[in-house]
């Protein structure tokens, strides 16, 4: 069975309180071009990823194209986990060594 991407888009804008005006504003699309993504069985995942992104929402979760995707992604690169904490540990000991020189001056 396939999931209509607008009736979930639909579910998530209307959950999210964001007033129809504002997102379709930000998106730089009509209130009719909304209206339409809505009714689109196929609709483009790039417009779902983006509307997500402003309404805070991930659709990961809820569409399984999005899922296969998010997990071929992580697949396709293991080293991901591996470097990810080393780059957030070389980045707090650069920022730590500028900020004991900011200090040090400061003390001088």
């Amino acid at each position: 069975m396939t999931q209509h991407k607008g009736k979930i888009l639909e579910k998530a804008v209307r959950e999210s309180g964001i007033p129809l005006t504002k997102l379709t504003k930000r998106i730089n699309k009509s209130r009719r071009w909304i209206y339409n993504a809505f009714e689109n069985p196929n609709l483009s995942i790039e417009y779902i990823i983006e509307i997500g992104e402003i309404i805070h929402y991930d659709f990961s979760e809820v569409l399984v194209e999005l899922k296969k995707f998010k997990i071929s992604a992580l697949k396709s690169s293991p080293s991901v986990d591996q470097e990810y904490p080393e780059y957030w540990k070389n980045k707090y000991l650069e920022l730590l060594e500028k900020y004991n020189q900011i200090l040090e001056r400061k003390l001088a």
